[in-house]
């Protein structure tokens, strides 16, 4: 039982502050004509987090995080899609539901594998905090470990996307999905330039 609480309380601890993955999911809730039109975007970025913590607990990611060239090609084309990113969204900001605010499933994958798989941020988060955290685990225990906080994610995900299809369905005069659109591509645009500066000064 320990073990698990654990992991709830590590993955929650990671995933709740405002980020560009959990901007995106809401964003999808919100402006998709019903629930099940941004499950593409939530499976995406739950098998996303599951790839990655399994990474992490076996040891993977931070092999591949050592290699310097890796991390600045993972902060360049993570900047550049987040910029790319920021740019569509902005560009089809308008009311929930409405053609121009909709993204195809095709690109919801696209972009919910790329704010999770390609931000350096959440890489760096998912080696240092549950890959660490795994090391004092063994065996089943570990296995646990994993699943529990990969759980977390997956919950998470379904609920954001549930909370931004309610406010998405009473948003009548579309000012607040036209707010968030807004917000999710300034988030980006900040992270996009978060990762530059890194990838010019470190």
């Amino acid at each position: 039982m320990g073990v698990i609480i654990h992991a709830v309380v590590l993955a929650f601890g990671l995933i709740l502050p405002l980020g560009v993955q959990n901007v995106f999911i809401f964003n999808q809730g919100m402006s998709q004509r019903s629930y099940a039109r941004a499950l593409p975007a939530i499976v995406t970025a739950g098998l996303s987090d599951t790839l990655l913590i399994g990474a992490a607990v076996g040891g993977v990611s931070l092999i591949l995080l050592q290699w310097p060239l890796l991390a600045s090609l993972l902060y360049a084309g993570g900047s550049v899609f987040l910029l790319y990113m920021a740019w569509s969204i902005w560009r089809s900001s308008g009311p929930a539901n409405s053609s121009a605010a909709v993204l195809s499933a095709g690109r919801q994958i696209a972009f919910a594998a790329s704010v999770s798989l390609l931000n350096p941020h959440a890489l760096l988060d998912t080696v240092a905090v549950i890959g660490t955290s795994s090391l004092q685990y063994e065996g089943v225990a570990r296995f646990y470990f994993a699943i529990t906080a990969a759980l977390v994610s997956w919950v998470w995900f379904l609920g954001l996307a549930g909370a931004g299809r309610l406010v998405g369905r009473t948003d009548r005069t579309g000012r607040v999905s036209v707010f968030f659109n807004r917000l999710s591509a300034i988030v980006m645009v900040g992270m996009a330039g978060m990762m530059l500066w890194k990838l010019i000064f470190s």
